[in-house]
């Protein structure tokens, strides 16, 4: 009779724990491998060889190619039962030309970002980022200029990427904390979409937890170290902002990828300055932890050859992988990254 009274009690202490703490501990019990592993080549290669087609025009900001980029992108979230985010009329945020005048852009027609999201479980006001720019530079003298690497393959892989969080979410592992997918134009003409949402975000800058950015990462560069070992990235911007940001993203290689990673063009003096070149350097400027994996450049970056049929499906698979395996850390870990560093 003592037994079962003990057994009694421990079954209604158990019963009385609440939701939240069963999630955290289901989601430490995660496999996160196996939603990592839906991310394919077969997929990444499908989708590209769309978005880089000659259909797209080369997709040129505000053009009509673009467009039809776009409205593939947004057919695949559609697909995929991954909605614009709360508080949008749809997946598109507008960026008008007159915002794009700037620098040393020509005139350009207005444009859009492209939106979806996924809405965090537990911490749904906090929200991290993954970015890529869908835009590229359309076409010269009649030859399109199709950007398969650049960055037809971060595109794509915001799309597998999302896939896979959307998998885990079917089979009740929703994040912690929700994901903004953000598909950027005019980053060929000025990083004018991103610095567009940066300044006009749709969720608070101070609840933004971190910025993934994916640019060129489905081709190897002219590195001949990288010629007989192709399965690199380069990082940069990790440790600019964020010690922990840092850590964690080599911690998820080791765990899960496996790749060489390459900071060369993180350094400070590097004469390429990268960090300044891409999508993640608006958000940076924000305070927001950014990080950019990136390829390098070889020799079809902006020129008409950088085609899908050039792409090593494998290493972007790898890559894609890497990124979705960070992002899942951020969003489920108990707390934000911290912003440690002055971004220097």
């Amino acid at each position: 009779m003592k037994k079962l009274l003990l057994l009694l009690t421990a079954t209604v202490f158990l019963l009385s724990c609440s939701p939240k703490k069963a999630v955290v501990s289901q989601k430490k019990n995660v496999d996160v491998a196996k939603y990592m592993n839906t991310i394919n080549e077969a997929n990444l290669s499908k989708n590209l060889h769309v978005v880089a087609s000659d259909e797209m025009q080369g997709r040129n900001t505000g053009e009509e190619g673009q467009r039809k980029a776009g409205l593939y992108i947004i057919e695949q979230y559609k697909a995929l039962g991954i909605k614009n985010p709360p508080g949008s009329t749809d997946y598109y945020q507008k960026v008008p030309s007159e915002f794009m005048k700037k620098g040393f852009s020509p005139r350009l027609g207005d444009s859009e970002n492209i939106w979806a999201f996924i809405p965090g479980a537990e911490k749904p006001e906090e929200v991290v980022i993954i970015s890529a720019h869908y835009d590229h530079i359309g076409m010269k003298n009649g030859e399109v200029f199709n950007g398969a690497d650049d960055d037809g393959s971060g595109t794509v892989s915001l799309i597998e990427i999302a896939k896979a969080f959307a998998e885990a979410k079917k089979e009740g592992h929703a994040p912690k904390r929700s994901i903004l997918f953000l598909h950027v134009t005019g980053e060929e003409h000025g990083l004018h979409g991103s610095r567009y949402y940066s300044e006009n975000p749709l969720f608070p800058i101070k609840n933004t937890v971190a910025d993934i950015n994916i640019d060129m990462v489905g081709r190897r560069d002219t590195l001949s170290n990288h010629k007989e070992n192709g399965k690199y990235v380069y990082v940069i911007g990790s440790d600019r902002l964020s010690s922990e940001l840092h850590s964690i993203n080599e911690e998820m290689n080791t765990k899960y990828v496996g790749l060489n990673l390459d900071y060369t063009f993180n350094a400070r003096n590097d004469p390429n300055q990268f960090y300044f070149r891409s999508d993640h350097y608006n958000f940076a400027k924000k305070g927001i932890p950014s990080i950019f994996f990136f390829n390098g450049v070889h020799e079809d970056y902006h020129g008409p050859n950088d085609t899908a049929d050039k792409i090593e499906y494998d290493l972007l698979t790898m890559r894609a992988k890497l990124a979705f395996t960070l992002a899942w850390e951020l969003a489920n870990r108990d707390n934000k990254i911290v912003v440690d560093k002055d971004g220097k």
